[in-house]
């Protein structure tokens, strides 16, 4: 579905991402775990068409993407929900949900949609009519993901969906974003969280100073020994 292949990319004429490959396939959820620095959002962003990498591709469907700009990779079929709860301030719950659909021409299906996700997320049915500025962290982590969602993607790409919330917000985050294997939603994960990440997805890669240093199974990845005297701080 998505495979990206020998990407070097980074800013200017810095270089932080080294040969990386990566792929994630249908109705799979997919990890990409690291330390803060390691270059897991720039990887996000060559996907995302924000930046262009110097060499190596990315296809979406045997499509090449790496030299589109991000409205036309949105239009493709592939959202992403940026790190921080980037939401619209003083727009409310419901128009930030429409803005999330602004591609779509079906507006009745629009409607639909946004109750399908007030079901998923019931906190932003009460906030529906209140101005995103003026929700908590995690209502606006909740409300960023339905935004994306309502743009019906073939493949999302969450960037950090735990920063900055609450143990309790956390665990309901995952929970949401198990949900969306059931729902056939694909995801590509970016999250510094190893262990909460490697939990709810099927395959995982590690990435450490712009080079992906394991890969495999989930599963096997939280048993590694690297991993878990690196990033689970176990012995």
């Amino acid at each position: 579905m998505l495979r990206v292949e020998n990407i070097c990319a980074g800013y200017g004429n810095i270089e932080v991402l080294h040969n990386v490959s990566v792929e994630v396939n249908k109705d799979e959820i997919v990890s990409l775990v690291g330390a803060n620095g390691a270059g897991k959002t720039t990887l996000l962003d060559v996907v995302s068409g924000l930046i262009h990498p110097f060499s190596g591709s990315v296809t979406f469907f045997e499509k090449r993407i790496d030299r589109m700009f991000p409205e036309e990779i949105l239009g493709l079929g592939i959202a992403t929900v940026p790190e921080g709860r980037k939401v619209f301030p003083e727009s409310t719950v419901t128009v930030n949900l429409e803005m999330g659909a602004y591609t779509r021409k079906d507006s009745k299906q629009v409607k639909t949609d946004i109750e399908k996700y007030f079901e998923l997320f019931p906190i932003l049915r009460e906030r529906r009519n209140m101005p995103a500025s003026l929700l908590s962290g995690g209502e606006q982590q909740m409300l960023v993901i339905a935004r994306a969602l309502m743009s019906r993607p073939k493949l999302l790409l969450l960037d950090e969906p735990s920063m900055g919330l609450s143990p309790l917000l956390v665990n309901e985050v995952f929970r949401i974003i198990e949900e969306f294997h059931t729902m056939g939603v694909p995801v590509f994960l970016v999250e510094q969280n190893v262990k909460k990440a490697l939990k709810i997805t099927q395959r995982g890669y590690v990435l450490e100073t712009g080079r992906i240093s394991l890969q495999g199974s989930s599963q096997a990845l939280l048993e590694s020994d690297e991993i878990r005297k690196v990033y689970l701080g176990e012995n």
